[in-house]
């Protein structure tokens, strides 16, 4: 079946506290922690070289948070699918370089540009019919690519902090055999001890603070669309918005594209004044709440991405103190447990990729460009892996009769 939402009676009333677990609460957790600290330092490099104040900021991070977080629990909810949604990190990359050539105001019109574009592409259902016509063995190998850089990173890690990262990883293995819906949940515990019991935290720069919305009236030039409208859009389709469809795809979740690009489109238009560069679906994150670590049920995974929503909403409300408080948390830490979650999406991306024997080769091409980091014309590698794949595909299968 390949629909896992399929079980459910049509009509069936949501119960998102009883369909909830543990599990569940982790994996959000762990999505919302991968998320921010993925990219936050690229927003506040961004937003020093722009000469951004530190409310301006605040304001950044409030608003993409709080987009994000409305975004993911409210279409959760509408498709019982765990949907989540994030900012764009190569977009956060982006702005580093292009942010500080116009002014904010100018800034924040290029962001207003970039999600009408948005709006228009999920509105008009070309973005739909693109992505119909993905072969699934491409999708899969693209998700598995896209995961594999950060699920390798735990072996990197273990060269900085070899026993707190080995106490993690044999920790999952041994709850994984006992009991493998805790086996993230367990890692993570362990880890944070092991940090404490070496004085790895650190809280000393913390302080609670509540952020403040700071509006931006917009401006508009051809400059600001240019250098930032434009190549936004182009990175939040190619590099955020086809890779979070396909992980959906990968895990099963036929959700209808158009609908979910319009509402992230929506909510990047209201709250780009606020300083939002745009929200779009997320790949590596979303992996953790489609994937089994997340519910042994896939048809109650879409808890996950509600509980991600709510840690959203929550890291939101103080992002004033957010950098500190994730600079609380080792380095290894984070990218250990956050490889550990992606374990098994990556496994099943690996698998459903070499699924049909004619697709294989494209399905591994996709996944190698992926898995490279390569970019160029400053697109990433998730839109090159599509495209080496789908030329793979033509030149071996090509007007082959099946």
């Amino acid at each position: 079946m390949n629909d896992p939402t399929a079980t459910r009676p049509a009509l069936a009333p949501l119960r998102p506290l009883a369909d909830s677990s543990p599990s569940a609460v982790v994996a959000g957790f762990i999505a919302m922690l991968t998320g921010y600290t993925s990219s936050l330092v690229l927003m506040f490099q961004a937003g020093q070289a722009a000469g951004l104040t530190t409310a301006q900021i605040s304001s950044w991070i409030w608003a993409l948070s709080i987009g994000m977080a409305v975004c993911s629990i409210g279409l959760s909810l509408r498709y019982r699918t765990p949907v989540t949604v994030a900012w764009s990190t190569p977009g956060a990359a982006l702005l580093i370089t292009s942010l500080g050539g116009v002014s904010y105001g100018e800034a924040i019109g290029a962001y207003i540009t970039c999600a009408v574009l948005v709006i228009i592409c999920g509105m008009t259902g070309s973005f739909e019919k693109l992505i119909k016509r993905l072969p699934n063995s491409l999708a899969a190998g693209l998700l598995a690519g896209i995961l594999f850089k950060i699920g390798s990173e735990i072996f990197i890690a273990a060269e900085h902090r070899t026993a707190l990262v080995l106490a993690m990883f044999f920790t999952y293995l041994i709850i994984k055999r006992l009991s493998p819906r805790y086996a993230v949940l367990a890692a993570l515990v362990i880890g944070t001890a092991i940090s404490a019991a070496l004085g790895l935290l650190n809280f000393s720069g913390f302080e609670l603070q509540v952020a403040v919305p700071v509006w931006t009236t917009p401006a508009f030039s051809l400059a600001a669309t240019i250098s930032i409208g434009i190549p936004l859009f182009v990175v939040a389709m190619t590099s955020q918005n086809m890779p979070g469809i396909a992980v959906l795809r990968a895990d099963g979740y036929q959700v209808p594209a158009s609908p979910l690009i319009s509402v992230t489109g929506i909510a990047s238009l209201i709250i780009a004044p606020f300083g939002g560069h745009g929200i779009n679906l997320a790949a590596i994150s979303a992996a953790i709440c489609t994937g089994p670590h997340a519910h042994e049920n896939p048809a109650k995974r879409y808890t996950a991405a509600l509980w991600c929503g709510i840690f959203y909403a929550i890291a939101g409300t103080f992002g004033a103190t957010l950098a500190a408080l994730f600079a609380a948390l080792p380095k290894e830490l984070v990218l250990s447990i956050a490889a550990l979650a992606l374990f098994g999406s990556i496994m099943n991306g690996l698998s459903n990729a070499m699924n049909e024997p004619k697709e294989r080769e494209a399905a591994l091409i996709t996944f190698m460009v992926t898995a490279s980091g390569f970019t160029l014309f400053s697109v990433g590698s998730a839109f090159w892996g599509i495209v080496a794949g789908v030329l793979t595909l033509l030149i071996l299968n090509g007007g082959k009769k099946t």
